[in-house]
């Protein structure tokens, strides 16, 4: 085999000037290390800046010129500045040292594709072994496909030519794996060039491209790509129709996610290996370790002749890293894994040479998330199906992964991840741009176009609303599918909408809008007639009045309504359409998170407080009572703000309140400890020694005392008789539960005071100030999208939620429909359930899916320059 010849300058002198001339002069390619000084630094400089040369010589050579020797040596850089495209230049100061291997592996390619470069050096008189012209042509291109190379030409089929007469497919992945077994590989994705693979790789795409066999045996060859981030040569791969092999997935995961420097269990690093353990053990130990272990196993007792042991064990383990990554992804998300009845009958099914079934694009895509290899992530996005949800479920992958790492403060990692995230949200939205303008009505009714993604069963809004992706909610496409499904198909303006109650009342009466407004008709009259229950009637006697008591019965009856439909909201179900499977608690997460639904718990814990306090815990002025049943009152009130919510400028106005809170929260949460160290040191000094802290009722508490007076002067109420010590009004020199003890003067409580007042007013009042001008603006700025995001969540809840009380009538029929839903009740409810199904998959088959699906990869294909 012909050796691949380079040189490499370090320093040198004169002569080294010269050497570089002559080599050049025979198309030898030649590395330059800039800044090792002398003749390199020399060379360097002047192809930089021809002028300087007189200048230079002396300084770095170090030697006095006379004029022949000046002469010679511009002489000899004149040829090399003609020959400047095969000078490949190395700075030691600036550039990577991982560079240094691509930079070589360039040159020896180079080399290689010469033809005249051993022919020359052969006049010369250096003695190579003479091979036919024909060795030295090979193609270099590993992005293109040259169909006219000629079987036998490259000089990979020379090097196996030498070893064997009649290579078979079976001899050429054994000198492909021996190759890979003996060659280093770069796993750096920065510095990532043609020749960042070791050179079988070239030897090895030469081979197969001759023989045809790219197909049949390129899988070692894209693992190989897919552990060094080859980007082209992945891509060249994926389209030859070459496909990864699931027994090499394990191993793929074991170089590119797990941690190759500690142990799984004793100890931890801020590594992507740590950060899926966090999410799941036992699942990122079968994906991240299982395949080190057995392969140690396999070194230490291992028996080379039982080949078909170690196969059928690498096939077991590709099967479950497979599901454990699938299953980590469901974690992450927190989904519960969707499968059919069909489903399970396939995976049931027992499979033939599972050791040589492929993987699908989407487990390698997967991978790619997991190792955070952008470039591949999107190569393998663009090459699957479903690419509106698929991309929405990387983000919302690699948005948790970002959070995970920034909780270990690994800070690097979660902004990498996190731009990641952000690059396939922008992608998405992309898409939805250019559907929209393209076929707008299929655009938008893509939008609810359910699928399984990694055993996730959700459709790309639903998705979206449940994972806080704002643009994707806000976005075109989705405002016009949520506004068809808020007017339920009829016309979008409220005059033309009211019209439609004669002449399509069955579409008038299930719309959201129409249940909306009821709804909250009837909550009006809920709060006038609770009002005036608790205004007049909350006393026992009274309360005896017929008219008193219809009221009072009334507004049990709509809050009993309304909490059933408050918790199949949370727990979902008993929902038609419009979640995805995601767990008990993930619902009742996203449930909480809302600020709305805290004020409905709130109101419904508080009334059943009343009730029970009234009737139950009675004291003869229901003075208890009333005070709950008045808070009740005062937090329905607030609850019914939010009909507001979805008007264009009042919701605005109700999120900056909502976003505000958060931040008074923030606020109190700092206050109340300068506030309880404040009050402290006032009682201490003021009533020293008091023993009669907790004498009494608990309205008697001194906790409450300690809080007054700097609590009331956040507000600017001084109360300085007090803290002076003068006022001894009510007060005795003997601390007792009927009288206080008198204060104590002491001039340290007014400086205290003093100075408190300072930080207060001025620091911490203008502190909260700031904050609420910080979230205005930062409200403002989005507000439409929030606005957006937020009509979107009352759109979903009326879709499917009855007002109450109505909706007691229909509780019994919709029980039914649960428990025949979920095979929980006799063959004839199974059959309904089933003929259901049946129309629901008709009317998915008339939403022509597959032509949705082609747009979604054509569109994802033209965007990025593809096709």
């Amino acid at each position: 085999m012909p050796v691949p010849i380079a040189i490499i300058v370090c320093e040198g002198d004169i002569e080294t000037i010269a050497h570089i001339s002559k080599a050049l002069q025979h198309k030898l390619p030649v590395i330059i290390m800039k800044g090792s000084g002398m003749a390199a630094d020399l060379v360097v400089d002047y192809l930089e800046n021809k002028n300087l040369l007189r200048k230079k010589a002396s300084i770095l050579l170090g030697i006095r010129f006379d004029d022949t020797t000046y002469q010679e040596l511009k002489k000899h850089l004149k040829s090399i500045d003609k020959a400047k495209d095969l000078v490949e230049v190395f700075d030691l100061e600036r550039d990577d040292p991982l560079m240094l291997s691509n930079i070589v592996g360039e040159t020896v390619v180079s080399c290689w594709s010469i033809e005249s470069t051993l022919q020359s050096y052969t006049n010369e008189g250096v003695k190579i072994p003479k091979h036919d012209k024909s060795s030295f042509h090979s193609d270099v291109s590993h992005t293109e496909v040259n169909e006219n190379t000629n079987k036998g030409s490259s000089l990979a089929w020379k090097l196996l030519r030498r070893n064997f007469v009649s290579p078979e497919e079976k001899i050429i992945y054994q000198v492909l794996e021996g190759f890979k077994e003996s060659k280093p590989y770069v796993l750096n994705p920065k510095y990532s060039t043609p020749t960042s693979l070791p050179l079988y790789f070239y030897f090895g795409y030469q081979l197969l491209q001759e023989l045809e066999l790219i197909e049949e045996c390129g899988p070692v060859l894209l693992l190989e790509a897919l552990k060094a981030n080859r980007c082209d040569y992945v891509r060249v791969l994926l389209d030859r129709g070459v496909h990864l092999k699931m027994i090499n997935l394990p191993e793929l995961y074991e170089q590119a996610v797990s941690c190759q420097k500690c142990k799984f269990k004793r100890k931890d690093c801020l590594h992507m290996q740590w950060i899926l353990k966090q999410i799941q053990e036992k699942q990122a130990k079968k994906l991240c370790h299982e395949y080190r272990s057995m392969m140690k196993k396999r070194i230490k007792h291992g028996n080379p002749q039982n080949a078909k042991y170690i196969v059928e064990e690498l096939t077991e383990l590709s099967v479950s890293v497979a599901d454990a990554a699938t299953g980590l992804c469901r974690k992450l998300l927190r989904y519960k894994e969707y499968s059919t009845d069909e489903f399970s009958d396939k995976e049931k099914s027992p499979t033939i040479n599972v050791n040589l079934k492929d993987t699908t694009i989407s487990d390698i895509l997967l991978w790619a998330i997991f190792a955070n290899r952008k470039e591949l992530a999107e190569i393998c996005w663009l090459r699957g199906d479903n690419h509106l949800l698929t991309g929405l479920v990387c983000s919302a992958i690699l948005r948790k992964l970002s959070k995970k790492a920034s909780n270990v403060k690994e800070q690097i990692l979660s902004i990498d991840l996190e731009e990641h995230s952000k690059l396939f949200e922008e992608r998405c939205i992309s898409i939805m741009d250019s559907m929209y303008q393209e076929d707008s009505q299929h655009a938008i009714d893509l939008m609810d176009d359910e699928a399984v993604v990694w055993g996730i069963h959700s459709s790309p809004l639903t998705f979206a609303y449940e994972n806080f992706m704002y643009d994707v909610v806000a976005h075109t496409c989705s405002q016009k599918y949520i506004n068809i499904k808020w007017y339920n198909n009829l016309a979008p303006d409220l005059v033309p909408f009211l019209q439609s109650a004669i002449r399509k009342p069955k579409n008038f009466v299930t719309a959201p809008l129409t249940k909306y407004i009821f709804n909250y008709m009837v909550f009006l009259t809920v709060l006038v007639m609770y009002s005036s229950f608790v205004l007049t009637s909350i006393g026992k006697n009274y309360s005896e009045v017929f008219l008193a008591r219809v009221f009072e019965y009334f507004v049990y009856l709509w809050g009993l309504g309304d909490l059933i439909e408050e918790t199949i909201s949370c727990f979902g179900c008993l929902e038609a359409r419009g979640r995805s499977h995601r767990g008990y608690y993930s619902r009742m997460k996203r449930y909480l998170y809302d600020f709305w639904n805290g004020v409905d718990l709130l109101s419904y814990a508080l009334l059943i407080v009343a009730l029970f306090v009234r009737h139950v815990h009675q004291s003869k002025p229901f003075t208890d009572a009333r005070r709950i049943y008045a808070l009740s009152l005062l937090v329905m009130y607030l609850r019914f703000l939010e009909v507001f919510l979805i008007h264009r400028k009042l919701g605005p106005t109700l999120i900056m309140i909502k976003e505000m809170l958060k931040d008074l929260l923030r606020f109190l949460f700092i206050a109340v400890f300068v506030v309880l160290g404040v009050g402290i040191y006032y009682h201490t000094n003021l009533w020293p020694d008091y023993e009669a802290m907790w004498d009494g009722g608990w309205q008697n508490w001194r906790i409450w005392t300690i809080l007054y007076y700097p609590y009331w002067q956040l507000y600017a109420e001084i109360n300085l008789d007090h803290l002076d010590g003068s006022n001894e009004s009510n007060c005795t020199s003997v601390t007792s539960a009927d009288s206080s003890k008198c204060p104590r003067e002491d001039w340290t409580v007014q400086a205290i005071a003093a100075i408190y007042m300072l930080f207060s007013n001025f620091l911490l009042v203008n502190l909260v100030i700031a904050m609420f001008s910080y979230t205005f603006e930062r409200v403002q700025e989005n507000s439409e999208k929030l606005w957006r995001f937020e009509r979107y969540t009352v759109i979903n809840d009326y879709d499917w939620r009855i007002p109450s009380p109505i909706n007691l009538v229909f509780l019994p029929y919709r029980l039914f429909r649960y428990l025949a839903k979920h095979d929980c009740c006799s063959p004839h409810c199974k059959q309904i359930s089933i003929l259901e199904q049946k129309k629901k998959e008709k009317r998915k088959r008339e939403k022509n899916e597959a032509y949705q699906r082609s747009l979604q990869k054509i569109t994802a294909l033209r965007n990025h320059s593809k096709i």
